[in-house]
């Protein structure tokens, strides 16, 4: 599928039936190589075996779709399938679509479905459930995927029951990025058509088409996804099981993994600190790929409604006082790289040439001063990252500066279902969260920063609170120019903009490590890591 990318970010125009018999012979070429690589490694894998694997923290659902969380994300992705997965290269490959064509003129999309797929409660999977998908559910339940489809999608239709169109009001340069499991995934209509999605009895036993379906979820313990014996790749998954444990405390999900307990650590399961430690262990192998889709950027948001932060100098001020090199070398030891824009330096359209905000406290108190702000009037909160003792540490440290700058500071702590909540009701004042890039601006951030996003529901839209008409326009034109110098040129000035507004204090970019056991195979297969499906990891006997 090598033509799909270059026709999404240079806008190649060749003529339509040329365009369409390249697509096809590509797609059902990739398809082939994947059924043919699949049945050569069940012959020569070991199936059997439970993998052990650490849940941090504990996910407040498994449906994909009603939550975007990291933890969520990791177990559904083994449940439930999107028509495409991506390789390290972000080149679309195989899923529940088995080919697609793309219109010359970059306005249809056109998927062609696996057949024989079934759903783990035994109805068929068709057409129908994509369209119910996208045009329904996610369109009420998703914020990063509903500003998309509102905006771009014209009509979604079933042609027959394994073919899906889609066609778009205008170009959408990055469409073809939205079919994983982290976007457009699928859900069964006949279990969710009709129905209030966040209170359905299913979400408490999800229903997928993927290879591993769920069995138990004991809370505070662990969650138990089985071997779907009916999944459509002949052969697949190789393991009986994958048990996620839930282990509040750091240190002891270090000492799990010492012990055999756990087999995989992704990165943030554990505190930096002991990954250099168990990385030097016998037996234990470790990875930083399987990122290449999220290059996830961490942020200080702050609450721009109201006093103090809806003064730009303010939000400049804190920038300045926060030593990021220092939060990066001795509170997340080492694994990560300072930011310097809200676009990662991993990702396409990247501006390299921006503003720096280096550690200055005495600019700071300028700029406080110059802001007119009395910080006494407006003492402030830190809602909690429940991420680990890493993020409580950097919240400690940013509750340190600030009071540095006469700020009055408070922290309060939280899960990660009560983080959601309030961020997604814009209930706080100051907070973090680490946010994915998926593969391109127009899909990963712009959804932080127009002004449409700013919709309650959810903790991954514009929960800040910024509006600029400037930063609409230039989101919505480099989201559909035709050329990728275009696109390139709009998305250097919307950095400007937001790196000169400090739209949200991005902090640094991180590195995520995945460690695993030696007897644990083909656990990173693509660019989207620990989240893939886990089809064909194996386990040596």
């Amino acid at each position: 599928m090598k033509l799909v990318q270059p026709l999404c970010h240079r806008g190649t125009k060749p003529t339509l039936p040329i365009l369409r018999r390249v697509l096809a012979k590509a797609a059902l070429l990739t398809a082939a190589l994947a059924a043919a690589s699949a049945m050569s490694m069940a012959h020569a894998q070991t199936a059997g075996g439970t993998l052990y694997a650490i849940v941090q923290p504990e996910p407040p659902v498994l449906v994909l779709g009603l939550n975007q969380q990291s933890p969520t994300q990791y177990v559904g992705s083994k449940i439930y399938e999107g028509l495409l997965t991506y390789s390290d290269k972000l080149q679309p490959q195989p899923g529940l679509a088995k080919s697609w064509d793309v219109s010359a003129d970059g306005l249809t999309y056109t998927f062609h479905l696996q057949t024989g797929v079934t759903w783990h409660d035994g109805q068929p999977f068709t057409a129908d459930d994509v369209v119910f998908t996208a045009d329904k559910f996610l369109r009420k339940v998703h914020p990063r995927v509903r500003p998309i489809l509102d905006r771009y999608v014209a009509s979604i239709t079933a042609l027959d029951p394994a073919t899906v169109q889609f066609k778009l009001k205008e170009r959408f340069a990055p469409f073809i990025y939205l079919f994983g499991t982290d976007n457009i995934l699928v859900v069964p209509k006949h279990i969710y058509d009709g129905t209030d999605y966040a209170t359905n009895p299913a979400n408490q036993h999800p229903i997928g088409t993927g290879p591993f379906m769920f069995k138990e979820w004991k809370r505070g313990s662990d969650i138990v996804l089985v071997k779907n014996p009916h999944y459509w790749k002949p052969g697949l998954p190789y393991l009986d099981r994958i048990v996620f444990h839930v282990i509040p405390d750091s240190a002891s999900r270090s000492v799990a993994f010492e012990k055999g307990d756990v087999q995989v650590l992704r990165g943030g399961d554990i505190d930096n600190v002991d990954v250099t430690r168990l990385k030097a262990m016998a037996g234990v192998s470790s990875t930083t790929k399987g990122t290449e889709m999220y290059s996830t950027i961490t942020s200080l948001v702050m609450n721009e409604r109201k006093p103090p932060f809806d003064n730009v100098k303010v939000r400049q001020a804190v920038m300045y006082a926060l030593n990021r090199q220092f939060i990066v070398d001795h509170i997340f030891f080492g694994i990560g790289k300072v930011a310097t824009s809200p676009v990662s330096s991993t990702t396409l359209f990247h501006e390299p040439n921006l503003p720096v905000y280096n550690y200055d406290l005495k600019k700071a108190r300028a700029l406080i001063k110059e802001s007119g702000v009395d910080l006494a009037k407006y003492p402030v909160r830190i809602l909690s990252y429940p991420y680990g003792s890493a993020w409580d540490r950097l919240g400690e440290y940013t509750r340190q500066v600030l009071t540095q700058l006469g700020f009055n500071v408070d922290i309060d702590a939280t899960d990660a279902g009560g983080w959601a909540q309030r961020v997604g009701n814009f209930d706080f004042d100051l907070t973090f969260h680490f946010t994915d890039q998926f593969g391109d601006p127009a899909i990963g951030v712009s959804r932080l920063f127009i002004s449409s996003n700013i919709v309650k529901g959810s903790p991954f839209v514009n929960n800040e609170g910024y509006r600029n008409p400037e930063v609409d326009r230039l989101f919505a034109e480099a989201s559909s120019a035709a050329t990728r110098e275009q696109r390139q040129a709009l998305y250097s000035q919307v950095q400007k903009i937001l790196v000169d507004d400090v739209a949200n204090g991005f902090l640094f970019e991180n590195q995520n490590v995945t460690l695993y056991k030696n007897n644990v195979h083909n656990l990173i297969t693509n660019g989207v890591g620990t989240n893939s499906n886990f089809e064909s990891v194996y386990l040596d006997k």
